[in-house]
């Protein structure tokens, strides 16, 4: 059992060097627990993307024991003086939100150096939602759909799901239900809604763009024929 918990390791350590994206579905498998506390008892040395990684992981598998994993992780890597990227930092205030570890989720995401991506914004509504405090996540969608925003800047978008919690708190409350649904239309119109769940957002993994640059030294032109290369080759 050691053997394969080291061999995990080892898979672990390879997808830090190579900087593989987290596959969330691939994530809440059966002793994922187990390989990151083996981990830590080796003192594997994590690195921003193995975090990001190990964060999903505790995310996805939802429980006490994974909270209290990615909350020792994430206190050790601060001690250290390491700086957690925003995603590693997004897993660890959902899971803490899943967990009804609300003010550990407020404590997180004070900490998140630029919380400006669709799934901090979202996530700072469920904090706000689940504290009770429902005149500010009205406000934050007020100010998206009618901030003076210049139409070459990005928009906030906000998860219909996320939007539906905020209904379900404030729909005995009048005064809030009715700028809700005033915001709400304004939203729609403006394209600043979409379907995709928390969930999804926290595990969208953006395309690396690739470099349209040619290498410097990289010849094009075949120096016999003078033809590009692709068709010099063909000919000969």
């Amino acid at each position: 059992r050691r053997y394969l918990l080291t061999d995990n390791i080892m898979k672990l350590k390879e997808f830090q060097r190579e900087k593989v994206a987290v596959a969330c579905n691939l994530l809440g498998t059966k002793g994922a627990s187990e390989v990151l506390i083996e981990m830590k008892n080796q003192d594997v040395k994590f690195s921003k993307d193995t975090y990001v990684l190990a964060f999903a992981i505790c995310y996805k598998l939802n429980s006490p024991e994974s909270f209290k994993i990615c909350t020792t992780l994430r206190e050790e890597a601060l001690i250290k003086g390491e700086v957690l990227s925003r995603r590693a930092s997004c897993f660890a205030v959902a899971l803490a939100l899943n967990q009804n570890q609300v003010a550990k989720a407020m404590s997180i995401f004070s900490q998140i150096m630029n919380p400006e991506s669709i799934a901090c914004t979202n996530l700072n509504i469920i904090i706000h939602i689940q504290s009770n405090m429902l005149e500010t996540p009205i406000e934050i969608l007020t100010d998206a759909a009618e901030g003076n925003v210049s139409k070459f800047v990005k928009r906030y978008a906000f998860s219909e799901e996320v939007l539906a919690k905020l209904r379900e708190k404030v729909k005995d409350m009048p005064a809030l239900m009715t700028r809700f649904d005033e915001i709400y239309g304004k939203l729609h119109i403006s394209g600043q809604v979409t379907t995709h769940t928390l969930d999804a957002l926290l595990c969208h993994t953006p395309r690396e763009k690739k470099s349209r640059m040619l290498p410097l030294n990289k010849r094009t032109v075949s120096r016999r024929t003078l033809q590009p290369l692709s068709k010099s080759l063909l000919a000969e």
